[in-house]
């Protein structure tokens, strides 16, 4: 899929290819957290600087207001500690999109959903002929996409797969920054978040969802919903900026990646540990640095 959008659009990513807008931003652990939230980055009280890339899923020319998965991910700068992957790490990566689980179950079935809804109609259906069970899965992604979005400063993000933190298994969560809705008759999000930054700075809760059980908060199944409360341990801050190109560059090349982690965070689960060699494959396709 990769390698085909490229020779189409140029080099990119597979997902995720459309960068919205590249943002500077600093993270806040408060000093109050309980002590079973004092884990990996949260530890401590600590301000780190971050990278923000603001994605759509599809494709790069495609317009804002084709309905789409968007991504919202950050890379904290200045963690110190033994890296996810071996060695010291030099970041630490949160991939968070606007849905709160995975439509699929597994890898497996995620890249089927994945491929099958960028093919052509006759293809489609030759693939739910051979694989039924796709048509409830094609029709959570389709529900998923027609819910309205309203932009990256007003809503929700998560991480929708866990990682870990310290001894324990979360979830990761952006609480929306405002509840102000900016109508606009011609979307285009780059303008939104850059408008709302000229007012001031965007703050949003970084929140956490613990696990408890297999049958509430399901390790191995990327498709269902925790029953958890979130915890908010930290604070993302995006002071008031304008686009700068040569940054924008810098982050459309850099990796976001939820295995650019400390061991603390390290990431859980099939779908996760997938992640790990597609991202891989992804990264060294596009020369990622």
């Amino acid at each position: 899929m990769q390698t085909e959008k490229d020779e189409k659009y140029g080099i990119g990513r597979a997902l995720h290819r459309k960068q919205v807008a590249a943002l500077r931003a600093t993270l806040v652990v408060p000093g109050e957290l309980p002590d079973h939230a004092k884990q990996g980055i949260f530890a401590i009280p600590a301000t780190y600087d971050v990278w923000v890339r603001l994605s759509n899923g599809g494709f790069n020319r495609a317009p804002d207001r084709v309905p789409d998965i968007r991504g919202f991910s950050l890379k904290v700068l200045g963690v110190s500690g033994r890296a996810a992957l071996g060695g010291e790490a030099v970041s630490q990566d949160f991939a968070l999109i606007n849905h709160e689980r995975f439509s699929s179950a597994t890898s497996a079935d995620f890249t089927d959903i994945v491929t099958t809804g960028a093919s052509t109609p006759g293809k489609i259906l030759l693939r739910l002929l051979k694989k039924p069970r796709m048509l409830s899965q094609l029709k959570t992604v389709q529900a998923a996409l027609k819910e309205p979005f309203t932009g990256f400063a007003t809503q929700d993000f998560f991480s929708a797969a866990p990682i870990a933190f310290g001894p324990y298994a979360v979830r990761v969560k952006l609480a929306a920054a405002s509840d102000e809705v900016i109508e606009s008759e011609r979307v285009d999000w780059t303008a939104d978040i850059y408008q709302r930054l000229e007012n001031g700075p965007l703050s949003f809760d970084f929140q956490v969802q613990f696990f408890t059980d297999e049958q509430h908060t399901p390790i191995e199944d990327a498709s269902v919903n925790w029953d958890a409360p979130y915890l908010t341990v930290g604070r993302l801050t995006i002071p008031r900026q304008h686009a700068d190109g040569a940054f924008d560059d810098e982050v459309e090349a850099a990796k976001f990646d939820p295995w650019n982690a400390l061991v603390e965070h390290r990431p859980l689960g099939e779908v996760m540990r997938a992640r790990k060699v597609a991202y891989f494959a992804s990264q060294q396709h596009r020369s990622a640095k």
